[in-house]
């Protein structure tokens, strides 16, 4: 079983939103159609803008606290470097 760090972003350099789960399409559809109340639906945080992939809970887990503790220029720069055009990553994982 896989499982995911992503951060969603409300627009190109907008409200960001780290997560983990171990169902990267479901948990992003949720956040999309605004199914949970919360964060994400409070600040219309839809776009998958980077995620990461591991094969266990733990480090994942470890890592989404790490990226939660990073300042937005660090975020920012991690996801300028994988994804410089801020494209939404949501139709590459679902197609």
């Amino acid at each position: 079983m896989a499982f995911y760090v992503y951060i969603l972003a409300s627009e190109r350099n907008g409200t960001l939103y780290i997560g983990v789960t171990n169902d990267l399409v479901r948990r992003v559809a949720e956040h999309r159609e605004g199914v949970v109340e919360g964060f994400t639906r409070r600040h219309g945080v839809k776009q998958l803008v980077h995620f990461e992939v591991f094969d266990d809970a733990t480090n994942a887990i470890q890592r989404e606290k790490h990226l939660k503790k990073w300042n937005r220029a660090w975020k920012l720069e991690l996801i300028e470097t994988h994804n410089p055009d801020w494209l939404d990553r949501f139709d590459e994982i679902t197609s």
